[in-house]
């Protein structure tokens, strides 16, 4: 008697998965669809959009002259009669350019001294043989979540004597610990063969910092740079409350003095109560001001961001 054997088809062979097949990818790896490409073209360029328009008006209206702004009813979209006349007395004298100065002294010096400090203190608490680095790790992370307060702090720099001098606009704010974090964390990834062959040949510590550590590390330093200084160049609050001279107040004051509180610049009432000059048009000059440092450090500086980032807090 003969035996039939079912045999399958050659369809359902070629539909059974082989077992050395990789399996399928998530939906999320497929290559998108036409629509989904031009549904996200769409929402970028409605965010670039959204994000430069504003940018686009403040920069139109400190150019526009008197008359230009007079005719627009304020703001002005399309540009007429352009002129520096703002930019040329802001930057002639007076309030405006000296608050500029002291914000960009503050700001060079702060991140410098933040910078060093940072950098030697996360050098130290990389090194798991350092005097008490855990003792110090565990008191800066408590500093994340307790804080003095206002009143404190306040107080401290009262009786130190750093009010009305510009270490009030540095040191209260000098040392960020998630910044300490992410230096650590880099400093950590580095191979501990490089220091122990130059400790070997007898470099010090601060030597395998300058020479070893630091160049290996120009990413996440220059990220870290930047935040430093974005920081001190955009603070405020220190200089409200520590300071009283005009005189010494930074830019950002200055520029919450003429478009909040609607305060004519020392020198330009003048010109702006006769009409020569645009109150309004002074207003868009100075927050062009104040955001042109940091439009034109970041494009130099994000080539290094997710390197920087990123790289640092894969261990730690």
């Amino acid at each position: 008697m003969s035996t039939v054997v079912d045999r399958p088809s050659l369809t359902e062979v070629a539909k059974k998965p082989s077992p050395w097949a990789a399996p399928p990818r998530p939906s999320w790896e497929e290559e998108p669809a036409k629509a989904g490409l031009a549904a996200k073209g769409v929402v970028l360029a409605f965010a670039c959009f959204a994000i430069l328009f504003p940018l686009w008006i403040v920069i139109v209206t400190s150019l526009s002259s008197k008359k230009t702004i007079d005719a627009a009813g304020g703001l002005v979209v399309i540009p007429k009669d352009i002129t520096f006349i703002a930019y040329q007395e802001l930057l002639g004298g007076g309030q405006v350019q000296r608050a500029a100065l002291v914000s960009l002294g503050v700001t060079l010096v702060g991140t410098l001294f933040s910078m060093t400090v940072s950098v030697l203190c996360a050098y130290g608490l990389s090194r798991s043989g350092s005097l008490a680095h855990r003792w110090i790790l565990m008191t800066l992370l408590a500093t994340m979540f307790f804080g003095a307060g206002l009143i404190p702090t306040y107080l401290l720099v009262q009786a130190l004597g750093l009010t009305d001098t510009y270490l009030a606009l540095i040191l209260p704010s000098a040392v960020s610990v998630f910044n300490i974090l992410v230096l650590r964390a880099f400093f950590m990834n580095i191979s501990q063969e490089l220091t122990d062959s130059a400790r070997i040949d007898g470099a010090g510590d601060f030597r395998i910092l300058w020479q070893i550590v630091m160049p290996l590390s120009r990413a996440v330093i220059a990220v870290i740079s930047l935040f430093y200084a974005v920081g001190y160049w955009s603070a405020w609050f220190n200089a409200s409350i520590y300071l009283t001279d005009q005189d010494m107040m930074p830019l950002q004051n200055v520029m919450i003095q003429l478009v909040q509180k609607q305060e004519r610049p020392v020198g330009l009432a003048t010109q702006i109560n006769t009409g020569q000059i645009s109150a309004l048009s002074i207003q868009m000059a100075v927050m062009v001001m104040a955001l042109l440092p940091v439009a034109v450090l970041s494009p130099f500086v994000q080539k290094h961001f997710k390197k920087g980032m990123l790289t640092g807090a894969v261990k730690g």
